[in-house]
C-alpha cells in the first residue's frame, strides 16, 4: 500500500510514518527538507514542498492509497492567524483536495482544540458543543480546517478526522508537547496552571491513526485521548519521573493577569509574541478532559498505563540528549 504523509519531520508524522513503515508500506513525505535528522534511516520517499502548493500535492498524491495529513503551524497566542490560516486551513484543502482527486483514503490529524471545553467531571465527546475553548490562531485555524475538510467529505472526499490530545512519547524530536515535561525536568516552576488535559501516549495514537485509515467511519470525529489529570498533577508526575522539581501550588487569577499582561505588551513591544501570552494562560487554565469511547468502540482503540506514557517520553529524550 502506498501512502503519502504530511508531516513527517515532526512528533506525530514521525510515529506515523516509522508505523507505516514497520507493516511493510511504501511511504512517501511531503518535507521542507529530505535532509532532516528525523528521517535518518528510514527508506520513504521524500517530496520537498509546502503545503500551500497545491500543484506539488497533486503530484504527491498520484498514484497513493492513503493520505495521512499531519502537518501543521501551531502557536498558542493571538498572533499570526494569517499564517495559521494559510497553512492550516488552506494547506489542508489542498491535501484534501488532493486526495479526492486521486481517490485516496485520508485520514486528517487535527487536535482536541478544535472541539468543545471538557470538564473535571464531565469530559467532552465528538458531540458536545463546541464552545468553550480560547478563540487564539491555532484554535481558529484547526476548527475552521475541520469546516474545510466536511465540505470536501460532502463533494465526494473519503476521509476520517481524529483529534488527539496531549501527547508523549518517544521521537519528539523538535520538543512539541514533550517541551512540558523537559521544562519540568531542567526548571523550577512553583506555579502550576489551574486547568488540567488529557494525557496520551503516542503510540497509542499512532495506532489509532492508522486504525482509522483502514476502519474509520467517513465524516467521523475519532478522539485518541488518555487519562484526564490536572496540571499540577502532571507537573508533579513528571517532577518525579525526570527528577526535577515538583510545583508547590497553583497559579493565581493575579499570577495569571500579570504574567498573561505582561507577555502581551512585550509581543506588542518587540512585535514577537512569546509562549507566555495572555491566550495561552486562558487555555491552560481549561480543563481539557475528553472521552475516547468512540475510537475505543470502533477502532479499538487502547490507553497506555498514565506511568509509561511519561516514562517512555522522558527515557527518549534522555537517550537522545534532550537532558542535562
Amino acid at each position: 500500500m502506498k501512502v503519502l504523509v504530511t508531516g513527517a519531520t515532526g512528533f506525530v508524522g514521525n510515529n506515523v510514518t516509522r508505523a507505516l513503515l514497520a507493516q511493510g508500506c511504501d511511504v512517501r513525505v511531503l518535507v521542507r527538507s529530505p535532509k532532516d535528522k528525523s528521517l535518518a534511516g528510514l527508506e520513504v520517499t521524500p517530496i520537498t514542498g509546502d503545503l500551500r502548493d497545491a500543484s506539488i500535492l497533486l503530484d504527491a498524491c498520484d498514484d497513493v492509497d492513503r493520505v495521512i495529513h499531519v502537518a501543521a503551524k501551531v502557536h498558542i497566542g493571538w498572533s499570526q492567524l494569517a499564517e495559521h490560516r494559510e497553512i492550516n486551513v488552506e494547506g489542508t484543502r489542498n491535501v484534501a483536495t488532493a486526495a479526492r482527486e486521486h481517490d485516496a483514503r485520508m485520514v486528517y490529524v487535527s487536535s482536541v482544540d478544535a472541539l468543545g471545553i471538557g470538564a473535571a467531571d464531565r469530559p467532552a465527546d465528538e458531540e458536545s458543543p463546541r464552545t468553550g475553548k480560547t478563540p487564539c490562531s491555532y484554535v481558529i485555524s484547526k476548527t475552521e480546517a475541520e469546516v474545510v475538510l466536511r465540505e470536501l467529505i460532502n463533494d465526494g472526499l473519503q476521509a476520517m478526522i481524529v483529534n488527539p490530545g496531549f501527547m508523549l512519547g518517544p521521537w519528539d524530536w523538535k520538543p512539541s508537547s514533550g517541551r512540558m515535561l523537559l521544562e519540568v525536568a531542567s526548571r523550577h516552576t512553583p506555579l502550576a496552571p489551574t486547568g488540567g488535559m488529557t494525557l496520551c501516549h503516542i503510540a497509542d495514537v499512532t495506532r489509532g491513526i492508522l486504525a482509522a485509515m483502514e476502519k474509520g467511519v467517513v465524516g467521523r470525529n475519532y478522539i485518541l485521548g488518555g487519562h484526564t489529570i490536572t496540571y499540577f498533577d502532571a507537573w508533579c508526575l513528571f517532577a518525579e519521573i525526570s527528577g526535577g522539581k515538583p510545583p508547590k501550588k497553583l497559579m493565581g487569577p493575579w499570577i495569571q493577569a500579570i504574567a498573561g499582561g505582561v507577555g502581551d505588551l512585550l509581543a506588542k513591544i518587540t512585535r514577537r509574541e512569546s509562549d507566555i501570552n495572555s491566550a495561552a494562560i486562558k487555555m491552560s487554565s481549561l480543563f481539557h478532559y475528553y472521552s475516547s469511547a468512540r475510537a475505543e468502540a470502533e477502532l479499538d482503540y487502547t490507553i497506555s498505563p498514565l506511568r509509561s506514557s511519561v516514562a517512555d517520553a522522558w527515557s527518549w529524550f534522555t537517550e537522545n540528549g534532550y537532558t542535562k
